[in-house]
């Protein structure tokens, strides 16, 4: 098979990344822009001796399951790649994959799956979900400042006005920015020389609160311009307001400037500059209030994230005489949602900040039955479990760790804590179901597992996971 080669190939099913997987003269073809159940004729982009990359030259004969894209940049920018599938076959796919990890990888078998999962929860409204944007900045080939979203695979800026994730008010709040840059003359940063002003515009809202923020990312040590964009973004938000109509206003709560003068693919720097109103602004999971700055990590899709946490609560089992221990726990998010039903919580994070958010988080809403611990969790709780001489107990242990899982040691740590239940909060089905299949060589059993869609139109899923202690 050579490159630019076309065939044709039946797509039986889909990729980690969104691709279409069919096979043509004994090779494994990852088709791009392919849906399941697609007769293609594919271009041949990257041949492999038993695989090959290709992108979908024609439809053939559509899935019954393909849809138009609601994004005219679909197919281009990297944002999201699963809008040409239908929101119920996407669903498929996601509970589908997690189904396969625990099998493959957790070694689960099916009978006891089908036992244990349940429905897959999704959206009513799978679009405008996210409540946070990162938008690179850079110059387009007409000399004029972009901003948008990069393209698949690449840092090449796709200039976008609009994303069908975001709230519409995100996109218009960074045209204004883009049109005040010009109009003041603001340099865009440039990746390759290192040289340019604005390298990012960062827009947060309030889905509750409908408190808005805007932090400009730049490559200097201040810029006092950025005052000046206040009467802009104001007059821009008081428009939407009058299109919207919606019963609450949105309101400018916070314009900040993040430094990041390092030569990084990293977004943020660490410091932050007031330039009006406050550095965060609030909004809430469910009752609970919590404070957002530029560098907090918040769920994106608020209403699904009341759903994600009322499903870790459920499995919890909380009966308000429990001690929790809730690792991994970034701003007190589940923290919180934990210590109304629960005697004490105890929340550890590697990152200072967000510890500090936590305990003002907690005070915000008035718990005091939360304490919240700087370090990474798998050397703090070994070191808390040594400190207690092996005595260190928990009933219910909530882990919610990043893509790459939780170290073994962690792990270790865990069982040796005795909890009688685990609540295992996941972005990653694989790293999941390595981690399940530990716990079920050490004493636990997986009991219930769903699979939350936290981000519609891209392949991500999260799992709450629920095991028990065998007796």
């Amino acid at each position: 098979m050579q490159k630019n080669e076309l065939v044709k190939v039946y797509i039986s099913d889909m990729g980690n990344e969104g691709e279409g997987i069919g096979k043509s003269d004994g090779l494994t073809l990852f088709v791009k822009g392919a849906v399941k159940g697609d007769t293609v004729i594919a271009r041949i982009l990257k041949p492999k001796k038993t695989y090959a990359y290709a992108k979908v030259e024609e439809i053939v004969t559509p899935s019954e399951d393909r849809v138009q894209p609601s994004c005219s940049l679909f197919g281009r920018c990297g944002g999201c790649n699963m809008q040409n599938m239908s929101y119920s076959a996407q669903l498929k796919m996601k509970a589908d994959k997690v189904k396969n990890c625990l099998m493959r990888i957790g070694g689960i078998e099916e009978e006891r799956l089908n036992a244990c999962s349940e429905e897959i929860i999704g959206m009513e409204v799978p679009f405008r979900y996210r409540n946070k944007a990162q938008y690179p900045v850079g110059k387009g080939k007409d000399g004029k400042i972009c901003a948008g979203f990069y393209a698949y695979h690449s840092h090449n800026i796709i200039n976008g006005d609009d994303c069908v994730l975001q709230k519409e008010l995100s996109a218009r709040l960074v045209t204004c920015v883009k049109e005040e840059m010009e109009k003041k003359g603001l340099s865009a940063y440039n990746e390759e020389t290192g040289k340019g002003l604005v390298r990012h515009v960062l827009t947060r809202i309030g889905f509750t609160t409908h408190e808005v923020m805007v932090c400009l990312v730049i490559n200097a040590k201040d810029l006092k311009a950025a005052a000046d964009l206040v009467p802009a973004l104001e007059t821009v938000i008081n428009e939407y307001n009058k299109e919207t109509c919606e019963e609450r206003l949105y309101v400018l709560k916070s314009l900040t400037l993040n430094i990041n003068t390092e030569n990084t693919n990293v977004i943020l720097g660490e410091k932050i500059i007031p330039v009006y109103g406050d550095t965060f602004i609030t909004d809430y999971i469910g009752d609970v209030k919590f404070r957002i700055s530029p560098l907090s990590f918040f769920q994106v899709n608020p209403v699904q994230t009341v759903k994600l946490y009322g499903k870790a609560l459920e499995y919890a089992e909380l009966t308000g005489k429990e001690n929790v221990w809730d690792l991994y726990c970034g701003i007190g998010t589940i923290s919180l949602f934990l210590a109304k039903s629960a005697a004490r919580v105890c929340g550890v994070e590697i990152v200072p900040q967000a510890i500090e958010d936590a305990k003002e988080n907690a005070r915000l809403n008035g718990i005091d039955n939360a304490d919240f611990f700087v370090g990474a969790a798998e050397d703090l709780m070994s070191e808390k479990y040594k400190e207690s001489e092996g005595k260190l107990r928990a009933e219910v242990i909530c882990l919610d760790p990043p893509r790459k899982g939780c170290e073994e040691s962690l792990l270790e740590t865990v069982v040796k804590m005795q909890p009688k239940r685990v609540v295992y909060v996941s972005c990653d089905p694989a790293t999941l179901a390595r981690d399940v299949k530990y716990f079920e060589k050490h004493g636990y059993e997986l009991k219930k597992y769903t699979p939350v869609d936290m981000f519609p139109q891209t392949v991500h899923v999260e799992t709450v996971v629920y095991l028990s202690q065998l007796s």
